[in-house]
This record gives C-alpha cells, structure tokens and sequence, in this order.
C-alpha cells in the first residue's frame, strides 16, 4: 500500500495486478524495517544471508562468519553455534552491542568466547567472493585502513544493522517528511506525522527497533483516537539479546548514570550463587543494579544469565512505579527460584547480599 496526495486515501496494489483505494480518518503507517545492505557483498539467502535467510538453513554450516556484533547477528550466531558451526564475529568497532553496560558486555562476551565464538574487532569486510567449492572469500580489513587479509566460510550471515521501510509508500506525494537516515518524522507523543491524519509508528520512527516498543506505540496511538491518555515511557523500554545466556537491560548503564554526574550505588549478584541455576546447570552471569546513592531509586537493571529477559519483567515494573533497590530486596522471592539473583542484586546495592 501507498499514501495519495489525497488526505485519508491509501492505494492497495493487489497480487493480481489490480489496485483499490481505501480511505479512512487516520492512517498509521507502520512498515517495519528490513537488513541494512552491506557494499561489496552480495545477498543470495542461501549461502550470503541476512536474518531472513539464516532461518531457513538446510544444513549446519561447518563455518559461519558474522558481519556485525550487534544484537541480531550474536543471536542467529547463537543459535548456529549452539547447532555445531564454527561462529567467527567480525565487527567494525571495538565493542559488541554498544549499547550495554560494560560489566556485562564483558560477562556476555566470554560466556560466548568459552562457547567457541571467536571475535575479528575493528575490522571490515569489503568483498565477498563465491568459490568453485561453493563456499564464500571474504575480503577484511581493519576499519581504520590497512592490509586486507582473506577468510572462508560455508554461510556468511550479513547483520550490519538494519533501515526503516519506508519505500514507496508515497511519503513525498502525502507531504509525509523523513529524516536524514530516512526515518518518519512524528511527534513522539501523538505519532502525528507532518501530514494531517496520518501517523507512524514503530521502526520507521525514532527510538529503538523493538516489537514491543512499536506494539506500545501502537496501543497508545490508537488510544488518544478514541480520546483516552495513551502514553508510552521511553525510559522503561526494556532491551533483550535472545543468546544464550540471555542479555536484559533497562535504563541506565554504570557508564551512563557516571558521566550524568549522579552519585550512585552498584549492586551485583551471579547467577553462579543461585540454587536454582546452580540446580539447573545454568549459572553463567549475574544481575546488576545501579541506583541513585541519595534515595535508592533503581537507574538500571541489567541481566546476563538464564531467562535474564524473564527476569527483568520485576525490574521493569519498579522502575516503571520510580521504585528503588529496597522495595525489591524488601519483596519474598520464593526458593528456590531465578529471581531470588534479582532479590540479592537489591540487596547488594543497599549493602550486602545473603548467599554471596
């Protein structure tokens, strides 16, 4: 479908070759994204894959080169290399998932690294060459310039990050304007677009791409229709890598809430201290907080371990109501359990944990 230069007009283009024109009051615009391309490499989905491809692999590939140490190549390299691949990250910059606290950055990457995983940072890749055998060359350099090295694998998986859809959806026709990175331009509260009755949600506009926070967009869109108070809190977003171990987060990380100039306590508890991990043999991480030193309030939570996305649900809902250490570490955990690791990271930050 397609927006018209007429107001609350949408163009349907069927399967048949046909068209039909829909209209309505309001119009939400909600096309998702799709993989970034990455220049020199070609995608064929078979053997150059792009998440999409990766799903629908026949057979494990023996090796598996990565493009990219971001959230949805480290869960798809995962996923293979739990199935037997040989996983090799290769990522531009010199940390995986920049946007995690750097303790569990840390923690996630050697659980990943005692996996087998094996990490090429600060490097590029620039060329990608089919061989008579059927596997891929690569081309890598260092990022900042330099001597190019060759590397082969059986499946190259492209995860370079990923664009907002916003292809011919005749946004310049409805007077619907974008940004430089070809995001929808919207009011963050209403999702109201430049164009009158037509708003957008979700990974087209600003703000992470997560399905969570594009289905509370949604919800509040739609609520304001109606004429109710829909809000969305952009600071309760919770942020999870399908790894495994998990990765959780919300909020602030210890870097962050540091260069605000806030004074502010750390609480840390490992999974490893857990009877239920412990019983389950699955006791890699830990969970952390980092909360303001004066009145407790919870800044961060941040998760690696076990059903850490889980787990983080609790974490959420404090911060949602502005609660602090206290109010989880003062809540019964039931034993044993996986949350009793939430239950003494509070603690911690308020002084000292039980069972560690």
């Amino acid at each position: 479908g397609s927006l018209t230069g007429t107001a609350g007009e949408v163009l349907i283009s069927k399967d048949d070759g046909t068209t039909e024109i829909v209209t309505g009051t309001n119009i939400i615009l909600a096309t998702g994204s799709e993989p970034a391309k990455l220049p020199g490499v070609e995608v064929d989905e078979i053997t150059v894959v792009t998440s999409t491809g990766a799903l629908s692999l026949t057979v494990v590939p023996k090796r598996m080169v990565v493009v990219g140490g971001g959230v949805i190549g480290l869960e798809l390299g995962s996923v293979w290399s739990r199935l037997g691949s040989k996983v090799t990250v290769v990522e531009f910059g010199k940390e995986i998932c920049p946007p995690m606290d750097a303790q569990m950055r840390k923690t996630f990457q050697r659980a990943l690294k005692k996996q087998g995983f094996d990490f090429k940072m600060e490097k590029k890749v620039t060329g990608a060459k089919r061989l008579p055998d059927g596997s891929i060359e690569l081309t890598v350099e260092p990022s900042a310039g330099g001597d190019a090295v060759t590397m082969e694998a059986d499946v190259v998986l492209v995860a370079t990050g990923r664009r907002p859809y916003t292809d011919k959806l005749g946004l310049e026709l409805a007077g619907v304007e974008t940004s430089k990175d070809g995001r929808v331009k919207v009011d963050m509260h209403t999702y109201a677009t430049t164009k009158v009755g037509v708003f957008a949600i979700g990974d087209i506009v600003e703000g992470p791409m997560l399905a969570h926070k594009a289905e509370e967009e949604g919800i509040s869109c739609v609520e304001q229709f109606a004429g109710k108070a829909g809000h969305v809190n952009y600071d309760t977003i919770p942020s999870i890598i399908y790894t495994h171990p998990e990765v959780a987060w919300c909020g602030k990380t210890e870097e962050e809430v540091k260069a605000s100039g806030v004074k502010y306590n750390v609480g840390t508890f490992p999974f490893a201290a857990n009877s239920r991990a412990r019983t389950n043999d699955d006791s890699e991480g830990l969970v952390k907080f980092v909360s303001c030193a004066e009145t407790d309030k919870i800044l961060g939570a941040h998760i690696v371990g076990p059903s850490a996305g889980e787990l983080l649900g609790e974490c959420v809902l404090a911060m949602e109501y502005g609660g602090s250490t206290e109010d989880i570490a003062r809540t019964c955990h039931g034993h044993p359990t996986l949350s009793e690791a939430v239950k003494e990271a509070a603690l911690a930050t308020g002084g000292k944990s039980i069972h560690f």
